[in-house]
């Protein structure tokens, strides 16, 4: 199994972000089930889908943070409006929040072996409670 990590752009919280997936721009049908799912748009095909596809999970970074994942359900070429070729990750929608990890911003999306991927937070833990200018100071830290 492997995982994708990818930047919400424009996006300052988690909260902005289940806000945003709700909306139709960000949904479409998927063509097999006919189950409107959220989307992430993206250039490149993983080489890897397969594999990616086998339980794994696209883990987002707002606002210099992990903070979440979401399990990939598909992962389909498109082509664009403007005719260059694309590509739809279709997601569960069920958002799993995770332990905060800082990390600098990339471009595009990036694989994420399992091993270097945060753990699921644990509500017991309390950590969702946690504002996420504190959560960045505690990842910066190590903590």
């Amino acid at each position: 199994m492997m995982n994708l990590i990818k930047l919400v752009v424009g996006v300052s919280s988690l909260e902005e972000l289940v806000e945003r997936q709700h909306l139709p721009i960000n949904q479409r049908a998927h063509p097999t089930s006919g189950t409107m799912l959220p989307v992430v748009r993206t250039r490149t095909f993983p080489k890897q889908a397969e594999t990616v596809l086998q339980g794994g999970s696209l883990y987002r970074v707002i606002a210099g943070l992990i903070l979440c994942r979401q399990r990939l359900v598909d992962i389909l070429p498109e082509v664009r409006a403007d005719g260059t070729d694309g590509t739809l990750f279709f997601l569960d929608p069920t958002i799993i929040r995770v332990e905060a990890r800082a990390l600098r911003p990339f471009q595009g999306w990036r694989y994420l072996r399992p091993a270097d991927a945060p753990p699921d937070l644990s509500t017991a833990l309390g950590h969702n409670s946690l504002p996420p200018a504190l959560q960045k100071e505690l990842a910066l830290l190590g903590l």
